[in-house]
């Protein structure tokens, strides 16, 4: 037996077992769950690397095929799942059972009326808050790769690349939708385009390492634009999250909130190495390990909760937590010499919780509300919109640069985009079909990047396909 199969015939096992045993601890219900969820992510990851393809689409297509397959045949922990939002706002009086139709609310009410319906309950928000700390490691080691240091030091073809590919794909986006669906909410519109204008250039820096390009000139720049691109995105994010929050679209509203959005930002970058100088210092008695664990979890969740408490979205903290906090802080109280990362130490977090967060959006899309011809009309003009938006972007390169190349680069929304449409179906902004259509953009994007980066890079700088860049 292959090793993939081996890993399909355990698929069912985790299912059977949260139905025919009887736990007397409370917490193993949510041991097993959180187990299987994880499990099918190693699956999809497994998959997705034999075809040498983004683990994080191999992790999202595992949960599409997971949601519909237990769906389909009555799973009771998959229906729960694929309601986690609604669900926990209709039980905290923010939402309303008109949220969910009929076929899907009595699918509800016979999961969660059933005597073990309060242990699946806890099981699917297990799951749900580990997915939501998985994104904050994530978008903590983005911020940590993407120094302020070297924010400072960007190059003017960088900034000009990431400046048009987080506005050319709003712009589009907005187009789109009012062609499209002009009876959308402004909210969605908006929360719709931010989310075409995120790049997941993880992927781009695989393909370009790949290739041994990294060291290019349009290595330099896409990688350059990246650390760009991920402020200003957040940006509009924070943004669009406080108009949204606040019910409010006005001049105004829009100057405030991007006020708060660089205050925020900057008051962190400002004080936050005073703070991590004092607290490192405090620690000094510590092994260096658990010096550098404790000050960075803290340092993270405490500046996630103040985005929080300041009208942003956690990951806006979370991303400026990696922005300031780096190893050289350690080396006045520690031994400099001992090789101990803080990467090293905080990716184990990000690799075990960031899969249930994929695994998570996957079994919430619904491929069923993308039948009718006009949201499938919807989902290709974004799919258009996302894919011109960032090849457009290549114009913000100088002459002689591989523009094309830059623009296929700027590309794939990976795990960025999925994070903001995650946060606009948490806020109530985007409905199932959206969201479903926005993962489906996602997914391709993703997947056609690699191969079109390749194509590009491997043309000759100065062939007709570089001169028509031009």
């Amino acid at each position: 037996m292959s090793r993939f199969a081996a890993l399909l015939f355990l698929f069912p096992v985790p299912v059977l077992a949260a139905e025919q045993v009887v736990h007397t601890d409370p917490i193993a219900p949510v041991i097993l769950g959180v187990t299987w969820i994880l499990s099918m992510a190693i699956v999809g990851r497994f998959v997705a690397r034999r075809f040498h393809q983004p683990a994080v689409v191999g992790e999202l297509l595992m949960g599409i095929v997971l949601g519909h397959v237990g769906y389909l045949a009555g799973g009771d922990m998959v229906t729960l799942l694929r309601e986690v939002p609604q669900v926990f706002d209709l039980m905290s009086g923010m939402g309303t059972a008109a949220t969910f139709d009929g076929e899907t609310a009595a699918a509800l009410n016979r999961v969660l009326n059933q005597p073990d319906g309060g242990v699946m309950l806890q099981v699917a928000h297990s799951v749900d808050v580990f997915s939501r700390y998985g994104v904050i490691f994530l978008l903590f080691l983005v911020g940590l790769e993407s120094s302020g240091e070297e924010m400072r030091h960007v190059g003017a073809e960088s900034a000009r690349v990431a400046v048009i590919g987080v506005v050319a794909p709003f712009l589009l986006g907005v187009l789109t939708i009012q062609l499209l669906t002009p009876d959308l909410s402004a909210n969605t519109q908006m929360f719709v385009a931010a989310t075409l204008g995120a790049t997941s250039v993880g992927i781009t820096a695989r393909v370009l390492r790949e290739l041994n390009k990294e060291k290019s000139r349009e290595g330099h720049i896409i990688l350059g634009a990246a650390v760009m691109d991920d402020i200003l995105g957040l940006i509009v994010l924070a943004v669009v999250s406080g108009i949204v929050v606040s019910g409010e679209f006005a001049l105004g509203q829009v100057v405030w909130h991007i006020f708060l959005s660089l205050a925020f930002l900057g008051g962190a970058i400002a004080l936050g190495p005073h703070v991590l100088k004092y607290a490192i210092r405090f620690l000094g008695r510590l092994d260096l390990v658990e010096a550098k664990m404790f000050t960075s979890f803290l340092f993270v969740m405490i500046l996630a909760w103040i985005a929080n408490l300041a009208g942003l979205a956690t990951i806006v903290g979370a991303f400026t937590a990696g922005l300031i906090l780096h190893d050289s802080y350690f080396h006045d109280v520690f031994d400099p010499e001992k090789h101990v990362t803080i990467r090293d130490l905080i990716q184990p977090l990000e690799v075990v919780f960031v899969p249930i967060f994929f695994v998570l959006m996957g079994i919430q899309v619904k491929l069923e509300k993308l039948a009718d011809p006009q949201i499938l009309l919807l989902g290709g003009g974004l799919i258009i919109a996302a894919i011109i938006g960032k090849i457009v972007a290549g114009i913000g390169a100088g002459k002689g640069a591989r523009r094309l190349a830059i623009g296929f680069g700027m590309m794939p929304r990976g795990e960025v985009g999925l994070i903001f449409a995650s946060i606009g179906k948490v806020l109530g902004v985007m409905s199932d079909t959206l969201f479903s259509a926005i993962v489906i953009m996602v997914i391709v994007t993703t997947l056609l990047a690699p191969g079109l980066l390749k194509w590009s890079m491997n043309r000759p700088a100065g062939g007709s396909g570089n001169a028509a860049a031009k």
